[in-house]
């Protein structure tokens, strides 16, 4: 099984990258939760949300405490203990900014989806844009079952926008390939 915590804040759609990302892995005919937990239940406030993709039926119901990949989408948010919380020393983390970031004393992979969001959008909407980068990153789940999920979730418009911005940032994202390749039932 794999864990992911996502950070960020109220309003910046936390709950539905994870929502969209364990929706993807089911299309891609695997297990997979999503689930947030809530703080001050405001916009602007610390979020978090997490991720579980499986082979095998899942039944742990528990937060991620142990998570193999995180996710950050204000990096703000990184010195916060949350984030690094439980981190094991093979876990990834994936944090939206332009310049090198290090959480806990860990360097992380970085991401500029703000550059991207402001381009494509003209806003600060980077949910979309740090998923193509993960999957890229990953290959936990499909470019073409992200996209189907995307279309479902956000008919018309807002959904060929976000599609494009996923894309973007499949194609932009560089750097290693951190898939789990020991666990080959991940690796695509």
């Amino acid at each position: 099984m794999i864990e992911i915590r996502i950070h960020g804040r109220g309003g910046q759609g936390i709950v539905t990258s994870a929502e969209i990302l364990a929706k993807a892995a089911g299309l891609d005919n695997r297990f997979s939760q999503a689930f947030p937990t809530y703080g001050a239940e405001r916009r602007g406030a610390p979020v978090r949300a997490f991720c579980r993709i499986s082979d095998e039926p899942i039944t742990t119901r528990s937060q991620v405490y142990s998570p193999d990949y995180v996710i950050v989408l204000d990096s703000t948010l990184v010195e916060l203990p949350n984030v690094s919380n439980g981190l094991k020393q093979e876990s990834v983390i994936l944090v939206n900014s332009e310049r090198q970031v290090s959480v806990a004393g860990r360097e992380a992979k970085t991401y500029n989806a703000t550059g991207l969001a402001l381009k494509t959008l003209g806003k600060n909407i980077v949910n979309t844009a740090m998923l193509g980068a993960f999957i890229k990153m990953t290959r936990l789940v499909s470019l073409e079952s992200l996209k189907q999920v995307i279309e479902e979730r956000f008919p018309g418009k807002v959904g060929e926008i976000n599609k494009k911005l996923i894309e973007e940032a499949y194609n932009e994202f560089g750097g290693n390939d951190y898939a789990r390749r020991k666990e080959n039932r991940f690796s695509k």
